[in-house]
């Protein structure tokens, strides 16, 4: 007889806010891949917030955690089904399509995610947290080696209020050269929301058990 397998009776304990901050993560690529989509004319209009609406309703009535991360998952492959089968129907692309398109999208949406998750840790142990061009710009030139221009810095800050819509984007009040600026409440960015739900994670214990 084939003895059980060590894991079968082992128990894992996770803090909640770790599983939060996976979560976190998935609705960060949930939103860049939608934004793809439609930047790309992939999904629009209808068939975009058919998907939208399916995975809203999926993942807000699933209450076990796990179980929102694996339904997030499979709304995420779906995202790059459709990418999938768009590349295989297109034509190929020159050299100068390619940078493009890595440029006007790759790049910002890589920045903009950075600066969301910078944004998450300055607001450790404050109630609210801002983040102007400038301070953006030293930010990536911490990471690229330069600071972008503040043309694409304000591109890729108005980017991150798109996938963190606990953040508003604006000017600094009474600045005359109306620098722009991202803001927010610590307490509504610690739950970032999916398109702009802000129940889809529902707190319980502060640690859950799983079997492995």
């Amino acid at each position: 007889m084939k003895e059980p397998s060590i894991l079968a009776d082992a128990i894992l304990e996770i803090p909640t806010s770790e599983l939060q901050h996976f979560f976190d993560d998935l609705i960060l690529t949930f939103n860049s891949l939608n934004d793809l989509l439609r930047d790309q004319g992939i999904l629009r209009g209808k068939e975009l917030a058919e998907l939208n609406t399916r995975a809203n309703q999926a993942v807000k009535a699933e209450s076990s955690p796990i179980g929102k991360l694996l339904l997030l998952n499979a709304f995420i492959r779906q995202q790059i089904g459709h990418l999938g089968r768009a590349l295989q129907t297109r034509q190929p692309t020159t050299h100068t399509d390619q940078g493009v398109i890595r440029q006007a999208i790759t790049k910002i949406q890589l920045r903009a995610m950075a600066i969301v998750e910078h944004i998450r840790t300055l607001a450790e142990g404050k109630k609210e947290i801002s983040l102007n061009s400038g301070q953006a710009r030293q930010f990536l030139a911490g990471r690229e080696g330069k600071p972008p221009s503040q043309r694409d810095a304000i591109r890729a800050l108005r980017r991150a209020e798109k996938l963190c819509p606990a953040l508003v984007c604006g000017h600094t009040p009474g600045d005359g050269r109306q620098t722009t600026r991202l803001t927010a409440k610590v307490e509504e960015l610690q739950d970032v929301p999916i398109m702009g739900y802000r129940d889809l994670w529902q707190r319980s214990d502060k640690r859950v058990a799983l079997t492995l």
